[in-house]
This record gives structure tokens, C-alpha cells and sequence, in this order.
């Protein structure tokens, strides 16, 4: 049975963008919508979550991408190659994506507390716009031996503590 929208179904109408089920990996997430996937590959990432990812622009949400940078030419590549229009949904404000030294390390460490603040802006931000945003985020980062990778438990603890509040799927 798919989740329902109480309020839309009392008033007799259809469930908001926000409302439909979202898919991930053969599944529908519920009121959890904080994941973390693993891959032996980048193929296998990719037959996973491109159609995450492009359900979500099909539906009018916005796409929020972190990438190692080494990896953000194929990442775009990739996209493409499912069919989306990477350039224009950026110039529109439905997609965007930073590198790892613009969100995780910035100033070339891990602050998680300034983390948790972008994620929540990200999300806040999102709502101003779309009925949803669609936040997906490569850490492999955390296998390096980088400055405050330490604190890396912590964050996630913290991170399941905000996201109840928001919709918006984070994987």
C-alpha cells in the first residue's frame, strides 16, 4: 500500500508533488527518507539511483548533487546519458551540484556543525521553489584521512535528528 496524503484525501483531491511515492531502488521510502547505499561500482551507483534521480525531475524537484571533484565530469556525463538536460535544469535552479571542498571539506576540513547548517539551507531553500528537493551525496571523502573525518558518526546521529522534519529524500 502507498503512503497517502490525509489532508488531500479529506479535502477529495489529488496529493501534492510533494505527497507522491518516491522510489528508490525497487522500493518506496516512507517517512524515512535518510539513505545510505553502498556499491561495488560506479555502474551499479548509477543503474540505482538515475532512476531516483530522474523521477525527481520529471516530478519538478530539485536535484542537490555533492561529488568528489575528480568524478564531477562523469557524474554530468552520466546524467546526460539518462536523458537529462544538465545545463538547462542548472540554468533554471533545479539542479546543482558542488564538489566535495564546496560542501564537506570546505576550508579543507570536516565541520559538522557547518554541515548540518548547509543541509538544512539546501532544503529550506529548495522549498522556496519546488515541491521537493532530492539530495544525493558521494562521501567517499570519509575513507581518506582528512581533518575532522572523526566526527563523521556524530554528524550522521545528528543528521537523522533534522531530516524527520523536512520530506525531502537525502541519500
Amino acid at each position: 500500500m502507498e503512503p497517502t496524503n490525509d489532508s488531500a484525501n479529506v479535502r477529495g483531491g489529488a496529493p501534492s508533488k510533494s505527497d507522491q511515492p518516491i522510489r528508490f531502488a525497487g522500493s518506496v521510502l516512507g517517512a524515512q527518507r535518510h539513505v545510505c547505499a553502498f556499491f561495488h561500482n560506479p555502474d551499479e551507483e548509477y543503474r540505482v539511483l538515475l532512476p531516483f534521480i530522474k523521477e525527481g525531475f520529471a516530478c519538478g524537484q530539485k536535484a542537490f548533487h555533492i561529488v568528489d571533484p575528480k568524478l564531477r565530469e562523469e557524474h554530468l556525463r552520466r546524467l546526460a546519458s539518462a536523458g537529462i538536460d544538465v545545463a538547462a535544469a542548472e540554468q533554471s535552479g533545479q539542479f546543482e551540484l558542488r564538489n566535495w571542498a564546496d560542501a564537506y571539506l570546505r576550508d579543507g576540513h570536516f565541520d559538522q556543525d557547518r554541515m548540518l547548517a548547509l543541509i538544512q539551507e539546501v532544503l529550506e531553500h529548495g522549498r522556496q521553489r519546488f515541491p521537493l528537493t532530492r539530495l544525493v551525496a558521494h562521501m567517499e571523502w570519509a575513507l581518506e584521512d582528512r581533518p575532522g573525518v572523526d566526527d563523521l558518526v556524530e554528524y550522521e546521529t545528528r543528521l537523522n535528528y533534522i531530516l524527520p522534519r523536512y520530506k525531502d529524500p537525502v541519500i
